[in-house]
């Protein structure tokens, strides 16, 4: 599917979401995809789609491990 906006101007942007992640009822859920072709190699797809997943998984935890550290030392 493809994520994006549409402003009361007229302006859009929109782009195909290989990677995604959503937060529901605490829990956080991430998709990643892969474009398979005629030649891919399913091994080497499934790879590519772990691997992006793995990469938003990462970014989930470095942000919270940062704002761990701001609240641990009183930051707002």
């Amino acid at each position: 599917g493809a994520v994006g906006y549409l402003s009361w101007n007229g302006n859009m942007d929109t782009a195909i979401g290989i990677r995604t992640a959503v937060i529901k009822d605490k829990q956080l859920h991430i998709q990643a995809g892969a474009g398979v072709v005629a030649d891919s190699k399913p091994e080497l797809e499934w790879k590519e789609t772990m691997n992006k997943g793995r990469a938003v998984f990462r970014a989930v935890a470095m942000a919270e491990a940062g704002l761990e550290k701001h609240l641990c030392e009183g930051e707002d």
